[in-house]
């Protein structure tokens, strides 16, 4: 059973940063690409970023490109959020997910549907 553990979330004052990481185990664990999503209290879960694998190419959500950025350790199997510049409007539960299947562009990797596997979530909150 594939496993995602997130942790780094927290509180912390607006112009701060944090950085997220998500940590994938499991006995076959494989997937194609890694995502972050995030959900407000009373909103839908939206997508932040997202990193292939092998390639190492990210995808970032137009409200957090230039602030946020998305890597990954693959000899670790985690991946890595760091926020920057944070804002009150990215307070939210981040959650991690691991996409299996291939995706050729950017259209499919912000889609919840497309991702097989999530984490716990961890709480960022950002003080104004």
């Amino acid at each position: 059973q594939v496993q995602l553990v997130e942790s780094g979330g927290g509180l912390v004052q607006a112009g701060g940063s944090l950085r997220l990481s998500c940590a994938a185990s499991g006995p076959t664990f494989s997937s194609y690409a890694m995502g972050w999503f995030r959900q407000a209290p009373g909103k839908e879960r939206e997508f932040v970023a997202a990193i292939i694998w092998s390639s190492g190419t990210p995808y970032y959500a137009n409200s957090v490109k230039g602030r946020f950025t998305i890597s990954r350790d693959n000899a670790k199997n985690t991946v890595y959020l760091q926020m920057n510049s944070l804002k009150p409007e990215d307070t939210a539960v981040y959650y991690c997910a691991a996409r299996m299947e291939f995706c050729s562009g950017y259209g499919c990797y912000p889609a919840v549907w497309g991702y097989d596997y999530w984490g716990q979530g961890t709480q960022v909150t950002v003080s104004s």
